[in-house]
């Protein structure tokens, strides 16, 4: 398994080991992909960028990852709520990887919007993590 879906299982394996987040956002609530009628508020992966950060002696990778909180309409409140929770879940957390070892995922970003053609709410996590 390469680095990044490792740190994706990971992340994934985190935020449903979560009782608070799951009652925000439901046991189903975490997408690889914005599905075309997902129940809301919910979490998607957006965009992931991988960079080698190899050293003289140790082979890494830098990604830069997002996640997108999806809320209704009128959903600000509960979508910066889910993010606040997911910020607290993995800022710096200590997360276990499979075939990779973690030094750092920390908070980069976060950015809202209202999205002018659905009118759904977004809050953008940006993240970046470090693995060996």
């Amino acid at each position: 398994m390469s680095a990044v879906n490792a740190l994706l299982s990971a992340i994934r394996a985190r935020l449903a080991g979560d009782a608070a987040l799951t009652g925000l956002i439901g046991a189903d609530g975490f997408h690889d992909r914005l599905l075309a009628r997902p129940r809301l508020p919910c979490v998607v992966v957006g965009a992931v960028e991988t960079r080698d950060y190899s050293t003289a002696t140790e082979a890494g990778a830098e990604h830069f990852l997002t996640l997108d909180v999806v809320a209704e309409g009128e959903g600000r409140k509960v979508a910066e709520m889910v993010a606040e929770r997911l910020r607290l879940l993995l800022h710096d957390a200590p997360l276990s990887l499979s075939g990779a070892v973690l030094v750092s995922l920390l908070l980069r970003s976060t950015r809202s919007r209202r999205e002018a053609k659905t009118k759904l709410f977004v809050v953008e996590l940006s993240f970046r993590a470090v693995t060996e």
